[in-house]
Parts: C-alpha cells; sequence; structure tokens
C-alpha cells in the first residue's frame, strides 16, 4: 500500500465517492482541504456551523450523495447544532471536526468542550479517530451508515484542534471505494414473500384505502411505483410533506400533503379510509397530525426499510420490511387489479374540489400587500418542469406543501425537517449539488434573517439560487397563541412576533447579489424570471399580508 497522508487519503476517499463540494468554517482539516484542491473538490467557505450543516444537506438531499461538512473543535457544538435538520430528515451527512489532544482534555483547555454527546444526539454513527491508520476503516464505515438502510448523518472526531494528527500522519493507505455506499440508496432489500401475500390480501379486502407516501418513496426513488400501484389498484395518495412528489398535483388520485401542514382534503379522506398503506413514512406527529388523522384505530399496512418503525404508532394488520421500490414492485407482482372504485375515487376527487374552491379567492387576490396563498399560485406557474423547490419549516412548509402544485415528477421539493432558516443555507447546498438546475427557495424574512450573512458565501461562489421570501415583517405564525396569551390584559402581544419592515432587495443589492421588490401581484413572474436570468445569486423581497396565516390543519 502507498505511504500517505491522512490528509490525502480523506481527499481522494471522498473524491471517489463522488462529492464535489465541502461546507466549512475554518480552521479544519487544512491537508485534506488542499488535497481536495487538485482533485477539484469545491471548499465552500462559510459563515457559520450551521449554515455549513445546512448546506451539506441540501446538497445530499438533492443529489442522494454524502454532504460534508467540518468545522474545528470550537465550533463542534454549533456543527453537531446543525445536524438536527438532516437527522430529522434522514440525509447522509458526513460531519467531520477536531479535538484537543488526549492530553489537553479534561485540563480546561481553551475552547474545548466535550462535544461527542451533541453529536449521538443527531447522528447515526459518531466516532473518534486518532491517527491515519485508522481512516481506512472509520471512514468508511462513516459513509456506509450514512446511506445504508434508513440514512442519516455521521461524525468523526479527529485528533488534533484542526484535525492536524491525523491529516499530517503518515501511514500505508489504500484508497478502496465501496460503489454501493456512493449514493442512497446504498441496498434494495427486499421484503419476505410470505409478508407479500399477506400484504396483498389486506390491501385487496379494504373497500376504502388510501395510500400516504412517505420520505423514504423520496430516498428510494419510488416515486413511480406508487402512481403505477394507486392506478392499478384505483387508490387515493396522500402524501408527507417529504413526498410532496410521489405523485404529481392534478392526478386524479392526488388529494395532497397530509397531517398537521396539510391540505383539508387530504386529511378528510384519510380519517375517512378503511386502511392506510403507509410507504416509506414513520408515522409522526406531523404526518398524522399528533396521531388524529387517521384515528389509531384505522388499520394500517405498512413498508419501511427499518423494522423498528413497523408499528411504532400504528398496530399493522401487515408490514414489508425493504426498500419502498423493491416492496412496491413485489406488492404489484402478487396483487391482481380491481375495479375502478368509481364512489371511493369520486368522493376524493370531491374533497379535492372543494379544498380547492375554498382557497380559491385568497388564491386570486390581487390585492396588496400580497396574500401568500396568491405567491404560491404564481410560483406555480412560473415553476419550470425542471425545478427544485426548496422549502422553510413553519408557514413556509404549510403554504409550499399546501398551495403550490407540483405537477412533473420531473420537479424536486426539499422541506425543512426542523429548524427555521435551513431553507436559505439548504438552497445553497442544493444548487451546488445541481448546478445545471433552477433552484428556488421560498422562506419569509423571518427564516431568511437567521443566515443572511451567507448571501455573500453565494456571490463568492457563484452560486446562483434564487431566495423568494415571504415578507410580511413578522413571525405571523405566532400570532393566535400570542392573542390568546394577552387575551384582554393590557399589554402589546406584537412585541412578540413583529420586526421591522426592511427592504432585503436592497440589501441584496448591496452585497452585490440581484434583489427586486414586489409589491403587487401581477409583478412576481416578471421578477421570478428577471431573478433567474441575472445569473446572481437573487433576493425575491415579495411584500405579503401580515393578516395572510395559515389555518389550523384539520382533524375530526
Amino acid at each position: 500500500m502507498p505511504m500517505m497522508t491522512g490528509g490525502r487519503f480523506m481527499a481522494e476517499t471522498l473524491h471517489g465517492y463522488g462529492v464535489t463540494h465541502v461546507f466549512f468554517v475554518p480552521v479544519i482539516i487544512q491537508r485534506a482541504m488542499l488535497e481536495m484542491e487538485k482533485l477539484g473538490i469545491k471548499r465552500i467557505l462559510t459563515h457559520g456551523e450551521k449554515a455549513a450543516a445546512y448546506m451539506a444537506d441540501g446538497y445530499a438531499r438533492a443529489s442522494h450523495k454524502p454532504g460534508v461538512c467540518a468545522a474545528q473543535n470550537v465550533g463542534a457544538a454549533n456543527l453537531a447544532a446543525g445536524l438536527q435538520d438532516p437527522f430529522l430528515a434522514g440525509s447522509p451527512v458526513l460531519a467531520i471536526t477536531g479535538r484537543k489532544p488526549r492530553l489537553s482534555q479534561h485540563r480546561n483547555s481553551y475552547q474545548e468542550v466535550d462535544h461527542l454527546r451533541p453529536f449521538s444526539a443527531v447522528t447515526k454513527y459518531s466516532v473518534p479517530v486518532d491517527s491515519a491508520e485508522q481512516l481506512p476503516f472509520l471512514l468508511r464505515q462513516a459513509l456506509r451508515e450514512a446511506t445504508s438502510g434508513a440514512p442519516g448523518p455521521v461524525h468523526l472526531d479527529l485528533e488534533g484542534t484542526s484535525g492536524n494528527i491525523v491529516m499530517e500522519g503518515e501511514a500505508d493507505l489504500e484508497v478502496i471505494i465501496e460503489e454501493n455506499f456512493t449514493r442512497v440508496p446504498a441496498y434494495r432489500p427486499e421484503p419476505e414473500a410470505a409478508m407479500v401475500r399477506a400484504a396483498a390480501q389486506v390491501l385487496s379486502a379494504a373497500q376504502r384505502p388510501v395510500i400516504v407516501a412517505g420520505g423514504g418513496v423520496t430516498a428510494s426513488g419510488a416515486q413511480q411505483e406508487v402512481v403505477q400501484l394507486a392506478e392499478m389498484m384505483s387508490i387515493p395518495v396522500a402524501t408527507s410533506l417529504n413526498a410532496k412528489t410521489a405523485i404529481p398535483d392534478g392526478h386524479r388520485l392526488s388529494v395532497g400533503v397530509c397531517g398537521s401542514y396539510s391540505r383539508t382534503c387530504a386529511n378528510r379522506l384519510v380519517s375517512e379510509a378503511d386502511l392506510v398503506l403507509y410507504i416509506g413514512s414513520h408515522t409522526g406527529s406531523q404526518v398524522t397530525n399528533e396521531w388524529t388523522v387517521p384515528s389509531l384505530d384505522t388499520p394500517v399496512i405498512q413498508i419501511d426499510i427499518d423494522p423498528s418503525e413497523l408499528g411504532r404508532s400504528y398496530p399493522a394488520k401487515a408490514t414489508l420490511q425493504g426498500d419502498a421500490k423493491a416492496c412496491l414492485r413485489r406488492l404489484m407482482e402478487v396483487l391482481e387489479p380491481l375495479g375502478p372504485r368509481t364512489e371511493w375515487v369520486n368522493r376524493a376527487q370531491e374533497l379535492v374540489a372543494e379544498w380547492r374552491e375554498g382557497v380559491s379567492e385568497v388564491a386570486n387576490s390581487d390585492g396588496s400587500p400580497i396574500r401568500p396563498e396568491r405567491l404560491c399560485k404564481e410560483l406555480t406557474d412560473f415553476l419550470p418542469s425542471d425545478a427544485v423547490l426548496i422549502s422553510d419549516t413553519g408557514h413556509s412548509g404549510i403554504w409550499t406543501g399546501t398551495m403550490i402544485d407540483l405537477k412533473e415528477q420531473t420537479q424536486q421539493y426539499i422541506r425543512c425537517a426542523g429548524s427555521l432558516g435551513w431553507g436559505f443555507p439548504g438552497a445553497l447546498g442544493a444548487k451546488c449539488a445541481l448546478p445545471d438546475r433552477p433552484v428556488i427557495c421560498f422562506t419569509g424574512d423571518g427564516g431568511f434573517w437567521y443566515h443572511m450573512s451567507e448571501l455573500e458565501t453565494a456571490l463568492r461562489y457563484g452560486i446562483n439560487a434564487v431566495i423568494v421570501v415571504n415578507n410580511n415583517h413578522s413571525l405571523n405564525q405566532e400570532k393566535r397563541s400570542n392573542d390568546r396569551l394577552y387575551a384582554g390584559q393590557p399589554g402589546n402581544p406584537e412585541e412578540l412576533w413583529h420586526m421591522l419592515d426592511v427592504d432585503l432587495a436592497k440589501l441584496a443589492q448591496t452585497i452585490g447579489c440581484f434583489g427586486i421588490r414586489v409589491d403587487q401581484p401581477g409583478q412576481i413572474q416578471s421578477a421570478l424570471e428577471q431573478a433567474i436570468a441575472s445569473g446572481k445569486p437573487a433576493v425575491v423581497d415579495v411584500v405579503t399580508d401580515i393578516e395572510g396565516i395559515a389555518p389550523p390543519a384539520w382533524r375530526p
């Protein structure tokens, strides 16, 4: 085996696994950074560790390849905080940190805290690396863990403040690339034949079944199989936010996103079903609106690659453990196509039509300030067939999940899994992964303020994502709870959720990015066209109605 430094080994290994970008706050893995430049890996210097983690997450989820972020010892806990989102989203992110040498530990060393415990809460795999000799085993294992089974973030903690002891150390190191683990899914485990037959029997016997597609469908690339099964068995399809593109909006069997960030029609249909087929869904609080949609006594079939998820929240009539695409293909092989289920499908279409009629007035409003529903309608009409739509959480997740129609399975939707502010840096990571596709981020001013400094990062590296800001100078999702808190009492609840009305387009222009402010609905399409044509990172600052608050999700 050739003698090489740990830094060269890391760079050659990441290059061999298809990594094209590394997101970092210095100083970290300097020898590897030098070797990465020789191999053409772009090193993206960010203004914060959380933003670096979010960019790596966006990169990983857009490309289905490992995303890499890194920070030295003093920033390690901040980087761990940024891994909450890829952990919740099941995203294959590799985090690399440095730590003070062992002799310095437990002696009040400057800038040093025990950061292994924070990483243990947000990773599948977190290990210390003491020497270059360990790298071949631990780096490859980290990449195996990140991409196999239910994907998730992993962590290597390198000896030396910047990982320098491992990076500068020399050893006989052989670069081995395990092709399976260069992408998600690494493997496609298939279910047992007897379990497939049992699931088929339960599904065929149902009168009012509904499919709920989850994030595992997106990770598996099983969107086409979901549509095939739905059409074969005449089953309406609801989705989680993570699987919004599992079936095109407008398909006769599509009822939209269900749960707490949801369309009323989806929640109502899932509640009326006599069987729910969950595909790659954790059946958590968001997709079930706190386990009320469907009711806990509703029969379910659950398909998941992680056996620990099967039956976690709903006792299952049948389960299939395996990759979503593989499971659906095996299930369709044994199912007999049924009739059109005319009455049930008509009921689904009736609920969808009723919902669309109910939101029509605000979606077509010409008012100024602009209604967020109208902004979503304009985005629906604008988005190219190869667009990647990135969404922040909170109202951004509700508006994009419910009010924006994605009509092509060639479009991609990636949403924040938990932390407000993720959307903008997540979009930059996605644009790094997919530079030839239009990447459009939907966030609010509250979310955009978190990491606005990364506009300079985007400009420096030419990461030309388009950031659409639903700017109502507030965190108006908090209005209802604060109004209840202050009911009948003196005081000013607005202090708890109002912000300054700032022209964010001018801020973008000051940095050197493209910025345009929109205060009339008829200007939105032109502004989006100009943003994409600018060839720069772009901010489309849309002045929206502070009273534009998403209605509570329907529940029984």
